[in-house]
């Protein structure tokens, strides 16, 4: 087999192969020299609205096709999901053995569900499903396979792809024979951090102590973090075991240091330590009044009205869902008593206890590579996704990239934009404006400024720009603290130059359009790398102007964007 785009390999080698031909692909097969062959081709209709993404291969040897055995009946998951068990390739159209035995309509007096379906939405007389939206299909994804072989501190363990270590607590498959809960826990030794899951499980507000949470930012200035992370009192979580009624912890302290490891001056670990709190109790000891049917990621914040920590928060989100090979996007349930702030949009609070049918307990943000890269070298340099399958690559990243075309499909967004139609219309320079704000309200409301002559530095561009005669040049005055998150997203697609003094706004870079430049102003005090990292690990060029004090000479900045415009051939 080969096709034009020169990828080909003999089918006895490969034994299975998955094409998706998207926009085109010229593509032959040719029979071996000599014998019979025998093969089996599958033809699985490709939606309308996915007929021109960029074509793709997936191969998949003999040796890594898995295969299990239940009821007597053997099974090989080539593509999709059955009986728990999930395929490494990637299908845009959903591929699924639904298992009748997952659907048990057993009920209590009260009609509340007691034997819950093994990752299946189940209808429930206490609450009505509210169905969750599909992924937005975009250019930079590529499938999220557990690879056991991922190369430790690789790009694809940093970045996601390396939780390969996976503890089944609860066995998924005992669970669907007998109605328990089932658990599991995927451990990253990169990100020295797990992704847990389970099935049935239920949360007891009443034993989570954290401030009330909800209340206006400028009502809880200066509360501490203490206040506001929860402690969770043994029973916080509770999942049904199989046979036997006795109350016991499901994991033990030997588990938790090996599965979520925490470092030696480490306060407490809200993850860990909800983790620690579940325990194992009989059928007739699980009772639950409020069902949460859709798969639910269960999140704790840190520093909150911090856009950079609140992205922070996003991928690790996002980085769940997808180890998770969630189909759907999951809803949100924010475990922490942070106040509300504008990037926040609550739709229920919990009082009492509270079941879910899939639960994920998703790792802390500082626990994720944006985070990370801050304390240890993360070589990694972002490219397109094509490019990575084309010459794979352990120090290149295309997930980065992923993510923000997901923040900018998820605003309705086009994800397909590039720089030559920018240019069409002239280049937008986004200038970033920081203002004065409480960057931590928990510092006591201490007012920040990066850039005391920011207005000055603004005003000398606004000239330069309405000056420039050989192309057209738009200065945008990104005072995105005013702006809906959406309308923030969209500045930041539409620019060909972002510049700013270095704050948390230029997180924004995440869902930034390929070939997008970076122009920072960093102030002696807040020389740290946050933003030439996103930039590096999404392939964009960035620049620094590096200032002694807190003020910026605007000539200098002019000096510095010209010479970026020029290379934008303008």
């Amino acid at each position: 087999m080969k096709t034009l785009r020169g990828i080909r390999g003999p089918l006895e080698q490969v034994m299975f192969q998955w094409m998706t031909a998207g926009r085109g692909i010229v593509h032959s097969e040719m029979p071996a020299p000599q014998g019979t062959q025998k093969g089996l081709r599958l033809w699985v209709n490709l939606s309308s609205k996915y007929i021109m993404i960029e074509p793709m291969y997936q191969e998949m040897p003999s040796k890594d096709i898995v295969e299990i055995t239940e009821d007597g009946i053997k099974i090989r998951v080539i593509a999709g999901e059955a009986m728990g068990i999930k395929s490494p390739i990637y299908t845009r159209t959903p591929t699924v053995h639904h298992q009748h035995l997952a659907v048990n309509h057993h009920r209590t007096a009260d009609s509340s569900p007691i034997n819950i379906p093994y990752r299946r939405p189940h209808s429930s007389k206490s609450s009505p499903i509210i169905p969750s939206k599909p992924w937005h299909i975009i250019p930079s994804y590529l499938p999220w396979s557990l690879n056991p072989n991922v190369v430790l501190n690789s790009c694809e363990a940093y970045f996601g792809n390396g939780f390969t270590k996976v503890a089944d607590i609860l066995p998924a498959k005992v669970a669907l024979r007998t109605g328990s809960s089932w658990f599991r826990c995927h451990h990253s030794e990169t990100l020295r951090t797990s992704i847990c899951e389970g099935g049935k499980i239920r949360m007891d507000p009443g034993k989570i102590e954290m401030s009330s949470g909800g209340e206006k930012l400028e009502d809880v200035i200066g509360r501490s973090e203490e206040e506001e992370l929860p402690r969770f009192q043994d029973g916080a979580f509770v999942v049904e075991g199989n046979g036997g009624s006795k109350r016991r912890k499901l994991v033990g302290e030997g588990f938790l240091d090996e599965f979520i490891p925490v470092d030696d001056d480490d306060s407490g670990h809200p993850i860990r330590e909800s983790i620690g709190s579940i325990v194992i109790v009989g059928a007739n000891d699980f009772d639950c009044q409020e069902w949460v049917d859709e798969p639910t990621l269960l999140a704790t914040r840190f520093e909150y009205a911090n856009l950079f920590h609140t992205v922070t928060d996003w991928y690790s989100a996002y980085m769940s869902s997808r180890v998770t090979g969630l189909p759907n996007r999951p809803h949100l349930v924010f475990v922490d008593g942070h106040c509300q702030v504008h990037i926040d949009r609550f739709t229920k609070i919990f009082t009492g206890p509270v079941c879910f049918r899939h639960a994920i307990f998703s790792p802390l943000g500082n626990e994720t590579p944006l985070s990370r890269g801050l304390g240890e070298k993360i070589d990694c340099h972002g490219v397109s996704a094509l490019d990575l399958v084309q010459s794979p690559d352990i120090h290149k990243t295309a997930r980065l990239s992923e993510f923000g075309e997901m923040i900018r499909s998820a605003f309705d967004l086009p994800v397909n934009r590039h720089r030559a139609s920018k240019a069409a219309l002239g280049h937008n320079v986004l200038f970033i404006r920081r203002e004065d704000y409480f960057a931590h309200p928990r510092h006591e409301g201490t007012v920040e400024q990066r850039l005391r002559n920011e207005q000055e530095v603004f005003d000398s561009l606004s000239r330069w720009a309405s000056d420039h005669v050989e192309c057209k040049v738009n200065l945008i005055n990104g005072s995105i603290a005013h702006m809906a998150m959406k309308e923030q997203a969209r500045a930041i697609q539409d620019a060909s130059v972002i510049i700013g003094a270095h704050g948390a706004g230029l997180t924004h870079l995440v869902s930034a359009s390929p070939k997008t430049v970076l122009l920072e102003i960093v102030s002696k005090k807040f020389k740290r790398p946050h933003f030439q990292l996103i930039a590096q690990w999404k392939g964009l060029e960035s620049h620094g102007i590096y200032l002694y004090g807190p003020y910026a000479n605007p000539q200098i900045v002019i000096t510095r964007l010209d010479r970026i415009i020029s290379h934008l051939g303008c």
